[in-house]
This record gives C-alpha cells, sequence and structure tokens, in this order.
C-alpha cells in the first residue's frame, strides 16, 4: 500500500500491475498506448509486459484490439511506409529494417513494400521521360524526394564530384542500395535553371 505523498517507484508499480486481474485495465492500458499513434502488436506487447502486466491478459488484450481493428501489424506497416515515403524518404533496406526492429513479421513486411513498388511501377505522371520512357522504381522516387529536400545544401557545394559524392553518401545513411545512389547521385550535376525538378 502507498504511503500518502510518497511517489511509487517503477518495481512497485510493476508488482501493483502483476497483480491485476481484471481484463478491461490491461486492455485500458493498451488502448491509451495507442492514442498517440499506431504501434505494431510487438510494440504494444513489449509495452504491456514491460509494465508488468499479466502474459495472459496482455495477450487477451491484443486480441481484443486486433478483433477491433484497433491493431494490425499490415496496417501499421502501410501508414510506416507512407509516412516515411512523405516526410522522411529512406531506402527499401532502411525501411524492411526500421519495421523488423518494430516486431512486425517478414511476410507483412515484404506485403507492404512489394505494394509500394507496385503503386511506383503505377505512377506514369511521365516525369521520367529522359530514361527512355522507364518507370521510376519506388526507391528511386523516395531518393529524389530526399535529394529535393536536401537541395540546398548540397547545392552550397561548389566542386560537382563532391557534390555528386556527399548526394551518394546522404542516399547510402537512408538505405538505398549502391545502383539507386548512383543513379539518383548523378542528377545532382544538373543544372537547376534548365532541369526538371527531381521530384
Amino acid at each position: 500500500m502507498r504511503t500518502p505523498g510518497r511517489r511509487e517507484s517503477v518495481a512497485e508499480r510493476r508488482a501493483r500491475r502483476a497483480t491485476i486481474d481484471n481484463p478491461a485495465v490491461v486492455l485500458e492500458a493498451a488502448a491509451r498506448f495507442l492514442e498517440a499513434r499506431s504501434r505494431s502488436v510487438a510494440e504494444v506487447r513489449r509495452r504491456l509486459t514491460g509494465a508488468g502486466y499479466r502474459a495472459d491478459l496482455v495477450e487477451g488484450a491484443i486480441e481484443r484490439l486486433m478483433e477491433l481493428g484497433m491493431l494490425d501489424d499490415e496496417a501499421f506497416a502501410r501508414a510506416w511506409v507512407e509516412s516515411r515515403d512523405r516526410a522522411r524518404p529512406r531506402g527499401e533496406r532502411a525501411i524492411r529494417a526500421e519495421l523488423r526492429l518494430k516486431g512486425v513479421e517478414r511476410p507483412s513486411i515484404d506485403l507492404v513494400l512489394a505494394e509500394r513498388r507496385d503503386a511506383a511501377a503505377s505512377d506514369d505522371t511521365g516525369a521520367h521521360a529522359e530514361d527512355g520512357g522507364a518507370t521510376p522504381s519506388a526507391d528511386r522516387l523516395a531518393a529524389e524526394r530526399l535529394l529535393t529536400r536536401h537541395r540546398r545544401s548540397l547545392e552550397r557545394v561548389g566542386d560537382p564530384r563532391q557534390r555528386r559524392q556527399r548526394a551518394y553518401a546522404l542516399l547510402a545513411r537512408n538505405g538505398f542500395d549502391p545502383e539507386t545512389c548512383r543513379e539518383v547521385a548523378a542528377r545532382v550535376d544538373h543544372d537547376p535553371d534548365d532541369a526538371e525538378p527531381l521530384d
């Protein structure tokens, strides 16, 4: 029992939660964790078991959240990929690693990344006519968006060779494969006045 005016320690909180046998309490804790943003099943499991809740109640809460559609690894992975492509472009390798760290299973990752590739292949904007009409890959589109975001800092590099090297390094750090890095970094040398935008 807590003494008035004294804060409960982490160990005491965990011990108190271990005695809880009401599934609704664990379900409510899981729902609160999901309020800020969507999470993977593994993240919710890790959070609840780390907080001290009993494993059987944690699994029950996860099953219930999945039934309600509030917890879905494929939907989580899709949202993660869309967010990355929109706000912080990454290559497929980096996205795959991030999703694995979030605990998303490989089949879900494979499915979502295949959808990403299919969406890029079906997006016929005509923006890459100089490539002989070839449709750019999802990674290439993301790489171009990333370089567009960093265009000003790259333009400050006077030597074209160094500018390409910096662009290549930036792309490589963000999980793009060497071929994509090479192809997209080479486009940095185009004169901005007569070249079309990277994205």
